[in-house]
């Protein structure tokens, strides 16, 4: 590829916003966010005024349509990915979307069919994975600092006021489908190739029939464990644990944008490693979001290099969370109008 990687976004929201302030601080000459659509048209003028994107379109169809863009962002609900996505590829486009990717397995392995049909790019928006703190993770699980890890135990607890659309079925509201994703994607990563053998879970519905608590035990092969913790009426430590035989890594607060990582070997002091974020002046609705810039990087280098997915968050990986998140989901009690579909 030569030039910058061109972007159009599909949505004016919250997310969208923040992943238009971490695109601004890559260099211009790698990425350049050209176009936005939305909804309601007058949210996407007022976007693009306060992004300095050049290209408004009256709605989805007409920018997909925009022979100038390469990369579209999706940052809408997850209701709207199964559509959303398959218009971008039927128009050529490669696609970075926001998680969960979708309502449930059986959405998520047709995306991932219609991509690998359409020989296009496409990736689920875990912006954790790649993280400094993530990378330097892998590098010391794959250096065996702690030893074998056989425990991970993560925490997300976010109060949100009943009004909120995670506490709403109809909106594809749950923590699990929701904070669910971050829990269970730090098991798969400490936990690399294996599969669950077994998930027990349980938890709290509210009156919507979304899930406002969940906690669930996932057992892996070689004795290994992960216990996870999904809440929105409290608000918890959110770090993640990854225990070994020899010691344990902690990612702190928020753990799945986390900028600190602690290595504590056992006999050792604590070392505490901390990771600066790229700087925006501009303002941001979630936490450390300037770091949403890092997976906007990884699209660039796969599309550069003709790969259809990344090597960091392959699709086998990306089928495996929404299993672990539908199994867990289940077992709590909810059903999306989707998964009758």
């Amino acid at each position: 590829m030569t030039g910058p990687t061109t972007w159009g976004i599909l949505s004016a929201g919250r997310i969208s916003h923040d992943w238009a302030v971490a695109a601004s601080t890559l260099p211009k000459d790698e990425h350049q966010v050209l176009a936005v659509a939305a909804r309601n048209v007058d949210s996407a003028r007022e976007f693009a005024k306060e992004h300095g994107i050049p290209k408004v379109h009256n709605s989805y169809e007409e920018l997909v349509k925009d022979k100038e863009i390469q990369v579209i962002y999706i940052g809408t609900l997850h209701t709207e990915h199964l559509w959303l996505v398959k218009l971008c590829f039927d128009h050529g486009k490669h696609v970075l979307c926001e998680k969960p990717l979708a309502m449930n397995v059986r959405e998520t392995k047709e995306l991932v069919e219609y991509a690998r049909s359409k020989k296009l790019f496409f990736m689920e928006a875990i912006w954790s994975r790649f993280f400094p703190a993530y990378q330097r993770l892998k590098e010391e699980l794959a250096k065996g600092t702690v030893g074998d890890v056989l425990q991970v135990t993560a925490n997300m607890g976010l109060f949100f006021p009943e009004d909120d659309w995670r506490r709403d079925l109809n909106q594809g509201g749950g923590n699990t489908l929701d904070m669910g994703t971050y829990t269970c994607q730090i098991a798969a990563l400490a936990f690399k190739g294996l599969k669950p053998l077994k998930i027990v879970a349980s938890g709290h519905l509210n009156k919507s029939g979304a899930d406002d608590s969940a906690s669930a035990t996932i057992i892996y092969p070689q004795g290994k464990t992960a216990t996870i913790l999904t809440h929105t009426l409290v608000n918890t430590p959110c770090e993640a644990l990854l225990i070994g035989t020899k010691g344990t890594l902690k990612l702190h607060y928020p753990f799945w944008s986390a900028t600190k990582l602690s290595i504590k070997i056992e006999g050792e002091e604590e070392k505490l490693l901390e990771f600066p974020l790229p700087h925006s002046d501009k303002r941001i609705n979630y936490w450390n979001s300037t770091g949403l810039s890092y997976q906007c990087r990884e699209v660039r280098r796969c599309v550069e290099q003709g790969l259809l997915e990344s090597p960091e968050l392959p699709w086998d990986e990306t089928i495996l969370l929404a299993e672990m998140r539908e199994s867990i989901r289940k077992q709590v009690g909810v059903i999306y109008p989707q998964d009758n579909a």
